[in-house]
């Protein structure tokens, strides 16, 4: 089937709409990363780069990491924005940009987010870093899909239980990282499970001038306990890489740099260090 010019959008040169980019751009390893500038510094450490585009806060470099080549993508912030970045992804590797259907044979890609995100146990320390095991999203994103075959239903009820989840908030939802990719990260980092927020002050407890619906909200999130689980950061897009990664096949995994905690009121005096380390070991790990 044909896709309608109004549902697969392409610019004047053939590029998807919003990241600008054609097929032969893509890698089937792509970094996300949320701000556009942290793209150089992770390509930075790339052997060469072979190719460069940006337009609004979505930043493209495709370059090769001592022989492998990776794609590295800023997504700006939140769960919207993904939607607009996994699906373009997608697009861009199982839709033939020429006859603009969906191809027979479907790829799968590894996504690595490399983000920040702030501890709401007081154990977990600043500037250490944490793969998202699993993430639970606040946002409705994923309601907007056919998605229930992906999702853990008992462990979102029982957060909705001890939250006492009001109903006129969307529906957390829970899903998995792809276990296979997260194996390929081990030394150097903590597994918790990650809870995506769909704003950066109140839906994640901050007050500055508005007053919060519920002021002990976190102190919820931080007593949860599913199955020995507990909510161990938090941040604006995993819950969406991976709800999405599942539904249209590829793997995915989420690498947090902790750079707040939350509990002891303590932000990061090097964050820009601490997320720098975090590229180094990453990219060591993705070739290793």
């Amino acid at each position: 089937m044909t896709l309608p010019a109004s549902e697969f959008i392409q610019n004047r040169d053939g590029s998807v709409y919003h990241l600008n980019l054609l097929p032969q751009h893509l890698a089937n390893t792509v970094i996300t990363v949320g701000d556009p500038e942290r793209v150089n510094a992770v390509t930075r450490y790339f052997d060469k780069i072979e190719f460069k585009v940006q337009k609004r806060e979505f930043h493209t470099q495709t370059g090769s990491y001592q022989g492998k080549r990776i794609t590295v993508i800023s997504t700006g912030i939140g769960t919207d924005n993904i939607d607009i970045v996994l699906n373009e992804l997608d697009a861009l590797i199982n839709i033939d940009f020429k006859t603009r259907s969906v191809k027979n044979e479907l790829t799968s890609l590894d996504i690595i987010r490399i983000g920040t995100s702030g501890s709401i146990q007081e154990e977990i320390p600043l500037d250490s870093f944490l793969i998202s095991e699993s993430a639970i999203g606040f946002d409705a994103l994923l309601h907007f899909y056919d998605c229930n075959n992906i999702l853990d239903k008992e462990f979102s009820e029982a957060l909705t239980k001890h939250m006492h989840w009001p109903k006129e908030n969307p529906d957390p939802y829970v899903v998995q990282a792809d276990k296979e990719l997260a194996s390929k990260f081990n030394e150097g980092f903590r597994r918790g499970v990650t809870l995506t927020n769909c704003g950066f002050y109140g839906p994640q407890g901050r007050v500055l001038r508005l007053k919060l619906k519920d002021a002990q909200l976190n102190e919820k999130l931080k007593s949860f306990n599913y199955s020995g689980k507990k909510i161990t950061n938090l941040e604006m897009e995993t819950s969406a890489i991976y709800g999405l990664s599942k539904l249209m096949g590829h793997r995915a995994v989420s690498l947090n740099a902790i750079v707040a905690n939350r509990v002891t009121k303590e932000f990061s005096k090097n964050s820009k260090k601490t997320v720098d380390s975090l590229i180094q070991l990453a990219l060591k790990q993705i070739v290793a």
